[in-house]
């Protein structure tokens, strides 16, 4: 039988990561062992993480969701284990999730990764592509989109670009293409650990049976939206788009354009106001542009 280790990465949601623990411990197949990375809560999680003798705890500083899976699973890889799954604090995997992904993942031992079948409020959440553009500046990196109806209508659908909410990663993945890029921080590290995976052969896949449900902090917003009203979170998002498409753009016109989309994107948000109540202004344009020359340079790390 597989041995699983389980990876949740957690941060000032200390009622979260109970919901998603519990769920852990329900599954219809053995987990061998739940490593939490505490990336420094200050609402009780450590508190009650102590206590939790049956768990690995990691306690650290808060080096974003990136350095939170560098470290979770570099211990999971380093312990006797054959798939490490791995999650945020707002995933809550279906008691057949983890017995489902693995009945795929053993079909073809290319599959590397296998991603479960999210639901926000009862219907599918999708924030993956089929493909990614890296050959035109001008269109959405994620142009060719993972779509609500190739989940539903497909058993098992190949992606790029998965989000660390629930993939099923094979150990030989993590020794072949090593760990997540740490110094991303936030936003890009899960895509960016993925296209490795796929540069090295594997496939990336989405297995519609095996359902998680994600929490819904949007509620009246969508997640395109939220984001782009969250300034911090942008100027993340900017600096590791220009970073990717600078790693691994087909053309010189990627490798320094690749960030157009959102900077044009925002230009519009402050001109035309078409998100509403964005709070940016056209001094903002100094933080997105830097990002950008950021990324470029490929000079990552915490802001």
């Amino acid at each position: 039988m597989a041995r699983i280790i389980a990876v949740v990465v957690t941060f000032n949601r200390l009622q979260l990561l109970q919901r998603v623990i519990l769920s852990l411990q329900k599954q219809s197949v053995t987990i061998n062992k739940i490593i939490v990375v505490n990336n420094g809560s200050t609402d009780g999680t450590k508190e009650w993480l102590d206590g939790q003798s049956e768990l690995h705890v990691i306690h650290q500083e808060n080096v974003g969701g990136s350095g939170g899976f560098y470290r979770g699973i570099q211990e999971a890889s380093q312990m006797d284990c054959d798939w490490i799954w791995c999650m945020d604090d707002d995933v809550f995997p279906s008691e057949n999730c983890l017995e489902t992904l693995l009945a795929f993942a053993d079909k073809d031992e290319k599959i590397g990764i296998a991603c479960p079948h999210r639901l926000m409020s009862g219907k599918t959440f999708t924030g993956e592509a089929k493909t990614l553009n890296l050959s035109n500046p001008f269109k959405d990196m994620h142009d060719n989109a993972l779509m609500a109806t190739d989940v539903e209508s497909n058993e098992v659908t190949d992606i790029v670009g998965m989000a660390f909410e629930g993939p099923l990663i094979k150990k030989d993945v993590v020794e072949k293409i090593g760990l997540p890029n740490k110094e991303l921080f936030i936003l890009y590290d899960d895509t960016d650990y993925s296209y490795r995976a796929i540069l090295a052969g594997y496939r990336v896949v989405v297995v519609r049976d095996a359902l998680m449900d994600k929490y819904d902090f949007q509620l009246k917003t969508s997640y395109r939206e939220d984001k782009m009203k969250n300034k911090w979170k942008l100027a993340y998002h900017i600096r590791n788009t220009a970073y990717f498409g600078h790693r691994y753009g087909k053309n010189i016109w990627v490798k320094y354009l690749a960030a157009m989309p959102f900077i044009l994107r925002m230009y519009g948000a402050i001109t035309f106001n078409f998100i509403k109540d964005h709070k940016y202004s056209f001094s903002d344009y100094g933080l997105f542009w830097r990002m950008m020359r950021r990324g470029i340079r490929e000079e990552l790390g915490k802001m």
